[in-house]
């Protein structure tokens, strides 16, 4: 009987002290930014810890100004391959950068060159044991005079709807949860979601601000939630989520 009991009470601290690793690859509202105690500038996932238990450790690779172009030819990728293993988390959020058509570093077609990076980056984790998560890029702050909220990222979010449904994917349509929180400010509040700071009002930007696609801490804390909350619906790292 104290034999069993060892045993089950060992296995129970097996069980609890199961650890998951995340990784995020991704662009700007994504990112760590750097001196987060001055810069308020920060990325959704740069917060997300906070909303998860010590199993989860969260390594954020996401990069300021990366497309799924740039981030494989600069072998950002190949960097994260390498480490991944089974079980482990990939969170994959691009289309911002994808979309500069001024920039041949960075611009992707998206139904050839984006689609098939997508593709890329859930194969090959899947290869690695790995679990792919596809997210739609978060949405822009651009009301028209009307007081509607203009999408701006064109057919991106759609071809990673479609890599998600045929290659059976979790997806996270940020776009869309983004979008409702937008309006849900309205077109005056929702700066507060952002960085808009006059001369003078923050240190770190010395002649004000003014930058509707970046998160302010804020913002970034709500998209977060917005994450945790789609998590939970999909039934996806529930474990490691706070209560």
């Amino acid at each position: 009987m104290k034999y069993t009991f060892l045993i089950l009470s060992l296995l129970a601290l097996n069980v609890s002290a199961q650890k998951v690793t995340i990784y995020g690859i991704g662009d700007s509202t994504m990112a760590d930014k750097v001196k987060p105690n001055e810069n308020p500038e920060h990325g959704w996932l740069q917060v997300f810890p906070n909303f998860m238990t010590n199993d989860a450790k969260i390594i954020n690779k996401a990069v300021n100004g990366r497309s799924t172009k740039s981030f494989i030819n600069q072998h950002r990728w190949d960097s994260i391959y390498k480490y991944l293993k089974k079980g482990d988390y990939v969170f994959i959020q691009f289309g911002h950068n994808d979309a500069k058509q001024e920039d041949s570093t960075r611009y992707t077609n998206p139904h050839t060159a984006y689609r098939h990076n997508l593709i890329k980056f859930v194969t090959e984790a899947r290869q690695k044991g790995a679990i792919p998560i596809l997210f739609s890029s978060i949405v822009r702050r651009h009301f028209n005079e009307q007081g509607t909220l203009i999408s701006t990222h064109g057919e991106y979010t759609q071809e990673a709807r479609l890599v998600s449904q045929e290659y059976k994917v979790p997806f996270i349509d940020l776009e869309y949860y983004t979008e409702q929180l937008e309006m849900s400010y309205g077109p005056e509040k929702s700066k507060e979601l952002h960085l808009h700071f006059k001369q003078g009002d923050v240190a770190y930007y010395p002649e004000g601000k003014e930058d509707n696609t970046h998160l302010s801490k804020k913002g970034a804390e709500e998209v977060s939630k917005l994450v945790i909350a789609e998590l939970k619906k999909l039934n996806i790292l529930t474990e490691y989520i706070k209560k």
